[in-house]
């Protein structure tokens, strides 16, 4: 339970910073990210605020992918069949 709590504690204080850059970076930005197949010529222009919740959002997104995976191969608990 207390886990859940500090989890809880830290996503709130992640997503304060993200409103707290939103607030003060309104400018638009080019964003380059020439992996993506995007070519230099046409970079992304968005709000800085709008372009940092896009790659937080992608961050968390793969975290909890990675982190529950599983899939159905997967066993739960430490008990080994005999």
């Amino acid at each position: 339970m207390l886990k859940a709590v500090v989890k809880t504690l830290a996503l709130l204080a992640i997503l304060f910073v993200i409103i707290y850059v939103g607030i003060n970076n309104t400018h638009a930005i080019k964003f380059y990210f020439p992996i993506s197949g995007m070519p230099k010529q046409k970079p992304v222009e968005a709000t800085a605020a709008l372009i940092f919740f896009g790659m937080f959002a992608v961050g968390v997104l793969a975290g909890t992918i990675l982190s529950v995976g599983g899939g159905k191969g997967a066993k739960r608990g430490g008990a080994k069949d005999k």
